[in-house]
């Protein structure tokens, strides 16, 4: 293949990974500060901006810090070393958080308070009867389930949890000759956090640590407290394992994942105007510089703020949840090999339900023709139905081989759990691939049947996850297509043994195939475009930073390809840059949905190609884990790809498009009428089921015109 020009692989055409991701953080605020969205919305949208976060500094942040420890000095695609990678992250977090907290405390709190619920923001603001009721309510509750720990020098700084909350402070014995000393309180997370007082007229809620900050003394006795302050740190959470030096890596994952929690130390958060001393402290005891330290003017870990959106009473302060719809192809009384075997069926999460595919392998654990299911977890639900089902085959003697990614980061020790419980209902249990993250989505079930054995397929761009299938928006195909079951049976034989296939008839596996299939189909829509054929690229993926597909969007663009990127996450391309990209746009959707799908489409002169999958556009995903691409093949089904592209491409009210400068905007829409994708593809999905219901009873039932793309909610 040839070499990619020069002159697209310049530092100054990309934009640096980290610094795109902390971009994406800002559009997620923009939503929390947007005032014309519910409020408990907004104050969702704030606790996922903290959470990102809180990944990014154990990941990224973390990862940073290895190479410059190691005297790692390659710069990145955009021509940044480490160290100056960790400078401008430094610069730019520290105004994002000073954005959250402004955010917090002059927008959400006082907005709360107008629709009835106070925010106690320091114990000090108790009325005399709250007050009343916190002490007694600490000395039932809290005071029993709490351990002081001073520090002396019999007793050394204690080990501090990554993320934990704590309190540290100074005490003096009371005689006043006594020197000061440090001590610290862990605020227990075995208690909620959000603690309501019930003795006001208004809805009244006060955190957890400022309950103990009031009552500090109690648990330091003749001891006077002269300063007190809640903090907490971050620690280095990225695992690196030697799987080559490994013996058993179940075993090994489970050692590391109890370092997680003591890693170097790599951010500190505390309150604003804390006492120096403390500070100097705990600056000295974690060995951080000041740019690791993060003083803020409100409640450290806004994440809380995910646990107050359940509160109870205000449901008029969010938005209406929606429903998965049923899907049509399911809606009669055919069992679903029936119906897959009517034609191909694609799935389109949430709007649409996930059961379907929980159905797929409940029935095939129970139904006596099926002979073997395969499948590859990467991220499950914590009460999984599907790991249930496939346990349930395994008891019911079916072949039950399933792949479970114990790398799959944060989810370690639950795949752990999963697969040891799978190995004792009898199924084989693979554990990923050396070297290797399986993160491909696919299930593969094997049947006898009349005038034969069939394969029935599912392929899908996000995990078996019927949790998460309700927040993330992601695409599946049901098919017993017999050249995808050929491939589905070659992807299993390579992922349990060593069969590297001689060719594939659809499926394009990474990481050996998917790279060159994507710059294949890049270049050839610049050949078309090159010679005046219909040439346009619309790809909708969760991040783009791989520096030669970017390259490969960059020369298709100078040959006068239009290109439609849909990228919600990190993007490391540059928009409208003459001689280089001023064929390409991007957008980003933030919606109450998270956009996890992706989508390609191809123009290929007249004779469109569409492909979904599990990669996104970045090296791991296309060099170091075991990704699929799938095409759509049926027409009626391509046509309802496309429409889910060009309503993205149509939202003007949740996208916010990439500038030259690199900032986003939100969409200017005046004088256009509100399109809103998440919401529109809600109500196609909700009419779709209602006219199907009013062909059924056409009596009783009022006829559904599917809505059009209107934006509007039902």
């Amino acid at each position: 293949m040839a070499e990619i020009d020069a002159r697209f692989v310049k530092p100054e055409n990309f934009v640096n990974r980290e610094l795109s991701w902390l971009e994406f953080d800002y559009r997620i605020l923009e939503e929390a500060r947007d005032k014309t969205i519910p409020l408990f919305e907004r104050l969702k949208f704030l606790s996922i901006t903290a959470s990102n976060l809180d990944e990014f500094f154990m990941v990224r942040v973390a990862s940073l810090k290895d190479m410059v420890h190691a005297g790692y000095t390659k710069p990145d695609m955009a021509g940044l070393t480490p160290e100056e990678q960790l400078v401008k992250i430094g610069a730019k977090t520290h105004e994002l958080v000073t954005l959250q907290y402004s955010t917090y405390t002059r927008s959400l709190m006082p907005a709360l308070r107008q629709n009835g619920l106070r925010i106690v923001g320091h114990h000090e603001e108790l009325t005399q009867a709250e007050a009343e009721w916190v002490d007694a309510y600490f000395k039932a509750n809290v005071y029993p389930v709490l351990t002081p720990m001073a520090v002396d020098s019999s007793r050394p700084f204690p080990l501090i949890y990554n993320k934990s909350l704590n309190i540290a402070a100074l005490i003096r014995k009371k005689d006043g000759e006594s020197q000061i000393d440090f001590a610290m309180v862990r605020v227990p997370a075995v208690l909620p956090r959000i603690v309501e007082i019930p003795v006001s007229e208004e809805r009244v809620v006060i955190l957890l640590e400022e309950i103990i900050e009031r009552n500090l003394s109690a648990l330091f006795l003749n001891c006077d407290i002269i300063a007190a302050h809640p903090f907490r740190i971050m620690r280095n959470a990225d695992l690196s394992i030697d799987e080559e030096e490994a013996e058993d890596l179940l075993k090994e994952i489970e050692k590391l994942l109890k370092r997680r929690q003591w890693g170097e130390a790599i951010r500190l958060e505390i309150e604003d105007n804390a006492d120096k001393r403390i500070l100097k402290r705990l600056r000295k005891e974690l060995n951080l510089q000041p740019a690791d330290i993060y003083e803020v003017n409100g409640p450290l870990d806004l994440t809380f703020l995910m646990k107050m959106y359940g509160m109870d009473g205000f449901d008029h302060l969010k938005t209406e949840p929606h429903k998965p719809q049923p899907n049509p192809a399911f809606l009669n009384d055919d069992d679903i090999f029936t119906n897959i075997r009517k034609g191909d069926i694609l799935l389109h999460h949430p709007y649409e339900s996930f059961e379907p595919v929980v159905n797929f392998i409940k029935t095939a654990a129970r139904d006596p023709e099926v002979l073997a299911i395969k499948q590859t977890l990467y991220r499950v639900s914590g009460n999984s139905p599907i790991v249930a089902a496939l346990a349930e085959a395994a008891d019911n003697g079916k072949q039950v081989s399933v792949l479970v990614e114990l790398k799959a980061r944060f989810d370690e020790e639950n795949n752990i759990n999963w697969a040891k419980m799978l190995e004792k209902a009898g199924c084989h249990v693979i554990y990923g691939l050396l070297g290797l993250k399986t993160h491909s989505k696919i299930t593969l079930v094997v049947r006898r049947e009349e005038d034969g054995i069939r394969r029935y397929v599912h392929l899908g761009t996000g995990n078996y996850n019927d949790s998460t299938a309700k927040l993330y928006t992601d695409c599946g195909l049901l098919t017993c297509h017999p050249q995808i079951g050929e491939d589905a049976t070659a992807v299993f034989n390579m992922l349990s043994g060593y069969s590297e296939p001689l060719q594939w008839n659809h499926l394009v596996v990474a990481p050996i195939w998917l790279r060159k299939r994507f710059t294949r189909l890049i270049r050839r829509e610049a050949e078309h475009a090159r010679a005046g054929r219909p040439a346009r690229i619309i790809a909708k993926v969760n991040s783009l930073c791989d520096r030669d597909i970017i390259a490969e969007l960059y020369a298709a663009s100078c040959a006068g390809v239009k290109i439609d990127l849909i990228v919600r996450g990190i993007c490391g391309l540059r928009v409208g840059v003459p001689g280089l990209s001023e064929n390409i746009t991007v957008r980003s959707i933030v919606g109450n949905f998270l956009e996890h799908s992706r989508i390609f489409y191809f123009e290929n002169n007249g004779m469109p190609e569409y492909y979904m999958g599990s990669a996104d556009w970045m090296p791991r995903n296309l060099d170091r884990r075991v990704e699929i691409l799938f095409p759509i093949l049926d027409q009626e089904l391509q046509e309802k790809a496309m429409h889910i592209l060009e309503v993205q491409l149509e939202d003007n009210l949740k996208a916010h498009i990439l500038q030259p400068d690199g900032s986003y905007e939100k969409v200017d829409r005046r004088g256009k009428s509100p399109v809103g994708a998440q919401d529109t593809f809600c109500g196609e999905a909700k009419a779709v089921v209602k006219a199907h219901q009013a062909l059924q009873d056409p009596v009783n039932t009022r006829v559904f015109v599917p809505i059009e793309s209107s934006g509007e909610r039902e």
